[in-house]
């Protein structure tokens, strides 16, 4: 059986972007930041991973990884992009379950600290669109198209609280609208489709789309002359900032239908906001974001942030098409 290493990725290099979810070209480009990113993460360890005891050794002074850290990063970005379990992904590059965990834990940390998103920064750092094609051209001030994705996530295990006495875990994680128990984020991009924020994951079911908005201040950080644009889940959010350029459609109401001047601007502004849409396909390319969340649901905003920068990467060497006025 033909193991998924770098090197054999060489040799059917078509394959790639199905395996890892990128080309071997962006994974060579992303390989050379990951291995100084990495080296640098080491340099800064000062317990050990397993029992948190003060190091005794430096950091790579113990026994040596089977796989190389090249293989170690395309097995963690096969992982993300086809979510197999521990054990699966054991069995195709021959490691225990134990190891894989323990190498794509390491991979996934260094990762982490190599992502970051542009409304994470003071607005002063903050640069602008690169260039006019970038912008929409309908809506020149937008700086965010806003959205929330939620994943399905396994029932979570009926407990108790302190007390003793029987505590519903499951109610905040079921989504009415999914059916299903289910984690949200939050995603904002760019006009262009980059991912300029992710939320912390929060329950689906009991954090509506707004109040999550609220929560991470998102519009805040909005400076002047920059919009953002956003759907009906979001109606009452102008009550909050009124000064505030805000792009909404319009939301019928008992006894208010909408007017064809109003349907007619909610299918106007449909078809921009569709760039959020397309940037979450990309998301959604890497299974661990798409399928059932198997793991704890406290790594899901970890890997959910990881996911994001990776899909930055493609965006920025493959951008989505630009959504000019018709």
């Amino acid at each position: 059986m033909r193991m998924i290493t770098y090197t054999n990725l060489t040799r059917r290099p078509e394959a790639a972007r199905s395996l890892i979810g990128m080309t071997l070209p962006a994974f060579d480009a992303l390989y050379a930041e990951f291995a100084v990113a990495h080296e640098q993460r080491l340099a800064t360890l000062t317990h050990t991973r397993r029992t948190r005891q003060p190091r005794q050794r430096t950091v790579g002074a113990g026994r040596r990884y089977t796989y190389s850290l090249r293989d170690r990063l395309v097995m963690t970005l096969f992982w993300l992009r086809v979510y197999t379990t521990y054990a699966v992904t054991g069995f195709l590059f021959e490691l225990d379950p134990t190891n894989v965990e323990d190498n794509i834990k390491d991979v996934l940390a260094t990762l982490d600290s190599m992502t970051s998103f542009t409304y994470e920064r003071p607005a002063a750092e903050r640069g602008k669109l690169r260039s006019a094609q970038a912008v929409m051209a309908a809506f020149p001030d937008v700086h965010l198209v806003i959205d929330a994705k939620e994943q399905r996530v396994q029932r979570p295990k009926a407990g108790k609280d302190d007390d003793g006495r029987p505590q519903d875990r499951q109610k905040p994680y079921y989504s009415g609208k999914k059916k299903t128990h289910t984690l949200k984020n939050q995603v904002a991009v760019a006009p262009d489709g980059r991912i300029e924020a992710v939320s912390a994951s929060v329950p689906g079911g009991a954090t509506h789309d707004l109040t999550l908005l609220r929560q991470t201040h998102l519009l805040a950080q909005l400076t002047e002359g920059e919009a953002a644009m956003l759907d009906k889940g979001y109606d009452g959010i102008r009550n909050d900032f009124p000064d505030l350029s805000l792009y909404l459609p319009y939301k019928a109401r008992r006894n208010h239908p909408l007017t064809p001047e109003q349907k007619a601007y909610n299918r106007h502004l449909s078809k921009y906001r569709i760039v959020v849409e397309h940037t979450m396909a990309q998301l959604h390319k890497f299974q661990v974001l798409a399928q059932v969340f198997r793991h704890a649901r406290s790594a899901h905003s970890w890997i959910f942030r990881i996911v994001a920068g990776l899909v930055n990467r493609q965006l920025h060497a493959m951008p989505l098409k630009t959504y000019a006025a018709a």
